[in-house]
């Protein structure tokens, strides 16, 4: 270490090398050309080698600083991703980044969270609302470096369970059935008069590549359902505050509108759930590769499954 010049004028050779430019070195790093030109001078003097030659307005770089900069930025790299897993360990180890599919993430964790803070009650939960996590198809390209690419300790996928480095944990099959608010429920008798509502439609479903909403729906109950006054919604959300004003009846899932059947806002039109091969499941990284904090919560995550 004592053969090291100090860090900082490394840093400052980095980034005026890169450049090849003291000015623009200066702006990226927010500290005057002086600073720079400083810097530069008393590292040559402490490597005893000249790395820049001085033009008017410009420099280039030393046969001496071309050879080095490669293996710099490496060890500016690896020092980058070391300083990363000590954070880790500090003040971040009890915040958990979980990402799940905005109804889901709705009404089925958040009110729930309350029981995993009485359990880690340091914990922080950064919870992200997401259709990406949406599987369109049986096998999902969805990995363990997508987790890391986007900061996400723990996610929960709507999709078939085939993942080829994570550990699925099932949590919710998709159990979608008709829903709407009683006062339109009161003109239903039958499913030709369901087949004339507006059908509210939950744009979740249709980015899987096998789509299931009222044409599945009508068809598995031997009625055509072809032609369908259909209004699409970008999520569940949307759909189910379409469906509690009246506007139309939602296939959606019973698990996830409990709420709003038990304060009476839906009603089940018909207890046909449609027959579908997706569910949601918890994935992380697993233990060798995540925080004992992931772990943790997708170990409550699995545990609320299996209390429902």
């Amino acid at each position: 270490m004592s053969r090291l010049p100090p860090l900082i004028a490394l840093s400052y050779f980095e980034v005026a090398a890169r450049t090849k430019s003291f000015a623009a070195a200066a702006k990226e790093l927010n500290v005057t050309p002086a600073a720079i030109s400083h810097q530069i001078k008393a590292l040559e003097e402490h490597l005893g080698v000249e790395l820049f030659v001085r033009h008017h307005r410009r420099v280039s770089l030393t046969p001496a600083a071309r050879g080095a900069l490669p293996e710099l930025q490496e060890g500016f790299q690896a020092l980058g991703r070391a300083v990363d897993k000590i954070r880790c360990y500090g003040e971040e180890r009890l915040v958990v980044t979980v990402c799940a599919e905005p109804l889901f993430a709705t009404k089925w964790i958040v009110p729930r969270l309350h029981r995993f803070y009485a359990r880690c009650p340091d914990a922080e939960v950064r919870l992200q609302a997401s259709l990406h996590t949406v599987d369109r198809a049986r096998e999902s390209t969805f990995a363990a470096a997508d987790l890391k690419r986007a900061g996400i300790d723990v996610s929960v996928r709507l999709g078939y369970g085939n993942y080829a480095d994570l550990e699925p944990g099932r949590l919710l099959s998709l159990d979608l059935v008709p829903l709407c608010a009683p006062e339109l429920a009161a003109s239903v008798d039958d499913i030709e008069a369901l087949r004339g509502l507006p059908l509210l439609c939950d744009g979740t479903l249709t980015r899987l590549n096998e789509p299931y909403g009222w044409t599945a729906w009508f068809r598995q109950q031997g009625v055509d359902g072809e032609t369908l006054r259909e209004l699409r919604f970008g999520n569940g959300l949307l759909a189910m505050e379409a469906a509690i004003a009246g506007q139309g009846a939602l296939l959606g899932s019973r698990e996830l509108h409990q709420a709003e059947l038990s304060a009476g806002k839906l009603v089940v039109l018909a207890d046909r759930p449609l027959d579908c091969d997706q569910a949601y499941y918890v994935v992380s990284a697993g233990p060798s590769q995540e925080r004992s904090i992931a772990g943790e919560f997708r170990d409550w995550l699995l545990e609320e499954a299996g209390r429902a």
